[in-house]
């Protein structure tokens, strides 16, 4: 089960500029207590840090206690430590959690330094705070930087380029820092570069000894988050301007979702769940106004599959806030727009 409940998202995360995109779906006004979490425009800085990133993480040894011979004994491991969430951080009932375990040269990357310090060194005047929010107990966090207006491309797709920064404690994610591009229609992330061309748009620190100080690398990398709206709306452009015949549409839903027991077994288990993902890409393709717009593009093939995955698949052990979260900072979207365009290249080649 997630470690993310509803009552969570409506404290731990920050929603801004609903105003110009809505609530997100998780929101429950009964369970934010005395201080809402979404905000009409930008989220304060003074705010993430206050209400999200007001506590530090803790470093404890390691130790194990077991019964041997002689009765219960306890031996040290001085070359690892611990990292923890200490008790009382989220209220009176919080007793605390060790969150990782690692070897001495582990850097703990405070959230309140790589995700609001060095983002404000990184990027430009202008950008606000959009989304930020704490999961897995506090282990992963992350903040969401904006442009102040919507922008929207000749061809109506309205999106917010974004800068990302992502770290955690747990040993799960390096400190990560990314651009992309957010639909407002549907609230997906797609690539900041689309297309077989694109390249990877992201930064990744490692917790090391070494990783500080790496500011300015991160951002001769990433270059300017403004660039995102250029280079977006132009492959936006050349999406749009790429037919796909229903003809085409047809023979890419069965490259793209094959059915595993075609001429075997058309009962099986994994000919219903490549039967059930075509006919969503069908219905968002032809009835969904996240989608329909663009269709007979491959900019509509790119948004179906995209849209399918952040709100129609099938999510296990996890929120799908959580689970879009962690695809973001991972880079996941990203390989799912080039997996798709991969596909539909393929496709327009032969049909």
């Amino acid at each position: 089960m997630s470690q993310e409940t509803s009552q969570w998202l409506n404290t731990r995360t920050l929603i801004g500029f609903t105003d110009k995109r809505g609530n997100a779906w998780h929101y429950r006004a009964d369970e934010q207590g005395t201080e809402p979490n979404h905000y009409p425009l930008a989220i304060p800085t003074e705010d993430v840090r206050r209400r999200l990133f007001g506590w530090t993480h803790a470093e404890g040894d390691v130790s194990a206690t077991y019964l041997g011979a002689n009765g219960f004994e306890t031996i040290s491991d001085p070359d690892r430590k611990s990292v923890l969430r200490p008790a009382g951080t989220f209220g009176p009932d919080d007793q605390g959690e060790v969150l990782g375990l690692f070897k001495s040269g582990y850097q703990v990357h405070p959230f309140g330094g790589w995700l609001i310090d060095n983002v404000g060194t990184i990027l430009d005047d202008g950008l606000s705070i959009g989304s930020a929010g704490l999961l897995k107990g506090g282990a992963i966090a992350w903040v969401q930087c904006e442009v102040p207006e919507t922008i929207t491309t000749p061809e109506g797709v309205a999106f917010r380029p974004f800068l990302t920064a992502a770290t955690s404690v747990d040993g799960s994610l390096s400190s990560t820092y990314q651009t992309g591009a957010q639909l407002v229609v549907c609230d997906n992330t797609l690539s900041a570069a689309l297309g077989a061309e694109a390249k990877d748009t992201r930064v990744k620190v490692r917790h090391s000894r070494n990783s500080l100080g790496k500011v300015q690398e991160i951002r001769d990398t990433l270059g300017i988050v403004y660039a995102v709206a250029d280079d977006f709306t132009a492959q936006v452009k050349d999406l749009c301007q790429t037919s796909v015949s229903d003809t085409q549409w047809r023979a890419f839903l069965t490259a793209y979702a094959p059915d595993p027991a075609a001429g075997v077994n058309k009962t099986s288990r994994g000919a219903t769940l490549a039967a059930s993902k075509r006919g969503e890409l069908q219905q968002l393709w032809a009835h969904d106004a996240r989608v329909s717009p663009w269709k007979g593009t491959a900019f509509g093939v790119v948004q179906a599959v995209n849209t399918r995955e952040h709100h129609l698949a099938t999510v296990k052990g996890a929120t799908r806030t959580e689970r879009n979260m962690l695809r973001s900072v991972k880079g996941e979207w990203q390989a799912l727009d080039a997996d798709t365009l991969g596909t539909l290249t393929k496709v327009l080649a032969r049909v």
